[in-house]
């Protein structure tokens, strides 16, 4: 594996630029002084209630994320790069998803195989033909970054369907504002702070034409049992909306209402955070408590927005994911800014014959996976683990995607035994309205807070940071 890209120091001793003042505030504070700050962020996550709910133990648990109290610094001209970059990756994610359901050019083109489409479980044939307001399926994208040296950012996933995480973006900043404002006063950093403005604005603009007058937004959650419902909650309330479950909205005339105090009351756009298949019993699941009756029709007769559209998950595939270069090029006639990882498709025999050739050294995922479940890190995994996964991949090679196992970045990071380099991600969030594309400047930084690991997710133990964009 190549060594780590180190984000604050540069081989030979000197800083870089962007962590210089940092680096001065850390010298003047004794550690005892950062250790209490340190609690005293704890504390204030315990009492806001910043929870998440694990599963797959005895019974779902409700654990607090780990926040790290060093931030994560870039400067403006990094950003730059790494928002162009973004912007038209998701750009191409529109396009891609207009045409897969539609006219379907980039299959006759055979840019991406047929089957790959048609066979996937998460491909929406309910959604052919359909019309989509303003052409937008990926209202909020949340692209996962990693950074591999000092030019280069890669794209690690796409998360399309319902990217969650930007609560803690915005409590983290709360946080550090709050306990930090003297390392504030210090750096000019870009704010956070108007994303939910920006959302409900991006929201508001995709509303259906038969929209009258200020378009109503509500958010669609699955309810408290959810391991995001914190995130609902905080969401709906920043934007001013209400939080919705699906037995609060009815469906008459191909309109969607939701019960109020004062009677129903019409709703434009909901931006929800059900699954798919949980959205319509009429449609999808009979046996989905979660979803609003004929919500589907309403759909297809262009009076709600939803947000993102069904059907989305084919872009969130990790096998799609692969061919991502393609479809940048093949839709906008551009050289892709940000770069893929190298990906093995375990589908195609002469990648599968490699990948069971080197799983010890490789990172093998599943093409549906999530929250780093499904996973092997060859170089971490026992032999008897190895040799497990190998007949998985026998058995059902097209479920899984492999990828060399890379360096992710480091950034300076509290532990036990003092400050040491520790592996970050980062997860921005891009907005896309009807006619503008907007994005915060920073995302949601995750840290693998184990030494040596490079799994960040927060399900395996990973933790957060607030993540600076300088002005300059």
């Amino acid at each position: 594996m190549a060594v780590a890209f180190d984000e604050m120091n540069i081989p030979g001793g000197d800083l870089r630029p962007a962590y210089q003042e940092l680096a001065r505030w850390l010298k003047e504070t004794p550690p005892e002084a950062l250790e209490y700050r340190r609690q005293e962020a704890e504390l204030l996550f315990r009492r806001i209630g910043i929870t998440f709910a694990v599963y797959g133990e005895s019974e779902s648990t409700e654990r607090l994320i780990p926040f790290d109290v060093i931030p994560r610094i870039m400067s403006g001209k990094e950003w730059t790069l790494l928002e162009k970059g973004l912007k038209q990756r998701v750009k191409a994610l529109n396009m891609f998803l207009r045409d897969i359901y539609h006219g379907r050019d980039v299959l006759r083109a055979g840019i991406v195989p047929d089957d790959l489409i048609f066979q996937n479980p998460v491909f929406r044939p309910e959604m052919n033909g359909q019309q989509v307001p303003h052409d937008v399926y990926v209202h909020i994208a949340g692209i996962d970054i990693i950074r591999v040296d000092a030019n280069d950012f890669i794209v690690l996933e796409d998360n399309a369907r319902t990217p969650s995480g930007v609560s803690y973006m915005l409590e983290n900043r709360e946080i550090m504002m709050r306990l930090f404002p003297d390392l504030f006063a210090r750096h000019r950093v870009a704010p956070v702070e108007r994303y939910p403005d920006e959302l409900l604005s991006a929201l508001r603009s995709v509303a259906p034409n038969s929209a009258s007058g200020e378009p109503t937004v509500a958010l669609l959650t699955p309810g408290v049992y959810n391991s995001a419902y914190y995130e609902h909650s905080f969401l709906a309330d920043k934007l001013g909306i209400e939080l919705v479950e699906g037995r609060d909205l009815i469906v008459k005339n191909n309109e969607v209402f939701m019960r109020t105090t004062e009677g129903v009351k019409r709703v434009d756009v909901i931006y929800r955070r059900v699954d798919d298949d949980f959205l319509d019993p009429l449609t999808f699941r009979p046996d989905s408590a979660l979803g609003v009756p004929g919500l589907m029709s309403a759909y297809a007769a262009g009076n709600i927005t939803l947000a993102n559209a069904v059907g989305t998950g084919i872009a969130d595939d990790k096998a799609i994911y692969s061919y991502m270069p393609e479809i940048v090029k093949f839709y906008l006639g551009e050289e892709p800014i940000l770069k893929n990882v190298q990906t093995w498709r375990c589908r195609e025999p002469k990648d599968l014959a490699y990948v069971l050739d080197h799983l010890g050294d490789l990172v093998v995922k599943e093409v549906h996976g999530s929250g780093g479940y499904g996973m092997l890190i060859g170089p971490a995994a026992t032999k008897a683990t190895i040799e497990a996964f190998r007949e998985k991949l026998k058995r059902e090679p097209e479920g899984f995607i492999a990828q060399p196992t890379l360096a992710l970045s480091t950034c300076p990071t509290c532990t036990a035994s003092g400050l040491a380099p520790r592996h970050v991600d980062l997860r921005p969030f891009v907005l896309t309205g009807s006619k503008t594309t907007t994005i915060v400047p920073g995302g949601l930084t995750r840290v693998a807070l184990k030494e040596g690991s490079l799994v960040v997710n927060s399900s395996q133990g990973g933790g957060t940071k607030d993540t600076w964009i300088l002005d300059e």
